[in-house]
């Protein structure tokens, strides 16, 4: 064999190789989101295209699913590594409780990401202007796998009222709660998430309709006693929605990005330093991501496990964990 032909053929062996080593090194990453009404899906989506374009051998994926609850679930299946969820439906997967039962879910907190403020939606003419009033009413308290269920429940519990007895109960998602109500077919809903949450900007930018944002942070105080101090009284300014005229006294809970306890040390410090570094990046997707920051890393803000890795990039951050 000629020389030259040795050189080209080792050359094509060594491309070869380095190709197949490229794809071995490939990894793909599935994070869960929510609905496309809500704010987890858009910032999910963003995150994912952070991390298919800034980490090596990475493709990342958002998932469009029912929220916290199927995201935990996707997580405790393995079919999902990342996911977003609320602070109370990640605490009852850590534990195997209520929609888990018997199903631990070993999670680990990658990042505190922002409050998720309770809307407890109605309009004008539905007969609706405080909680009690929910009492005989048709009602969505939230899709099927989502956190708004969770929390919905739990609200519901502590203003003394029934989730099964005392009203008419659909569950359905933002988006589909919102065409409900424009149709009349419900006469309120519960929507957890952050500021603002589209589908609500567009129930209340509805020609002919005028939002009403039903007060409900009285109830919090229950709600701790039952649930180990997780909510917080939040207030949803006037103006955040078209029409809304004065400030809705509602409660919250912190969302957080969670993992598996699979995720190397490694992963999660470059995923949480690519989030902080690329921050604004989210923010132009949705400005709730302006929570995203190292001030809010404090461990009574998410009752789960933290990363080892996670935590080591926010302590030389200067996060006090």
């Amino acid at each position: 064999m000629k020389a030259g032909l040795k050189i080209a053929l080792a050359a094509v062996a060594a491309a070869a190789l380095t190709l197949s080593a490229a794809n071995a090194q490939q990894r793909t990453i599935a994070i869960g989101t929510g609905g496309t009404g809500g704010v987890y899906y858009p910032i999910g989506g963003a995150l994912a295209n952070l991390l298919s374009k800034q980490m090596p051998n990475m493709q990342a994926t958002a998932q469009v699913t029912g929220g916290s609850v199927d995201n935990l679930k996707l997580i405790g299946s393995g079919q999902s590594e990342i996911g977003f969820s609320m602070a109370d439906a990640a605490v009852d997967a850590l534990n195997g409780e209520d929609k888990f039962k018997g199903n631990k879910v070993p999670l680990r907190t990658l990042m505190v990401l922002y409050p998720n403020i309770m809307h407890v939606v109605s309009i004008e003419g539905a007969g609706v202007d405080k909680i009690a009033d929910l009492k005989g009413k048709r009602i969505s308290t939230g899709a099927p796998g989502s956190a708004t269920e969770v929390m919905a429940f739990r609200v519901i519990e502590a203003a003394g009222l029934d989730k099964d007895k005392d009203m008419k109960r659909e569950r359905l998602s933002v988006a589909e709660s919102v065409n409900a109500i424009k149709d009349r077919k419900i006469d309120a809903f519960f929507w957890v998430g952050g500021l603002p949450t589209a589908g609500v900007t567009d129930l209340a930018a509805t020609p002919g309709v005028k939002i009403k944002m039903i007060d409900h942070s009285d109830v919090v105080a229950a709600m701790n006693a039952k649930y180990n101090n997780l909510y917080a009284t939040s207030v949803i300014k006037a103006g955040t929605y078209p029409g809304q005229d004065k400030d809705n006294q509602a409660s919250a809970v912190w969302n957080i990005l969670v993992t598996n306890d699979k995720m190397s040390d490694q992963d999660a410090y470059d995923i949480v330093k690519l989030i902080v570094d690329k921050k604004a990046d989210l923010v132009a997707v949705h400005k709730d991501a302006a929570s995203f920051s190292v001030e809010n890393q404090i461990k009574s803000n998410s009752p789960i496990p933290w990363q080892p890795g996670a935590v080591k990039f926010f302590v030389e951050k200067g996060a006090k964990l």
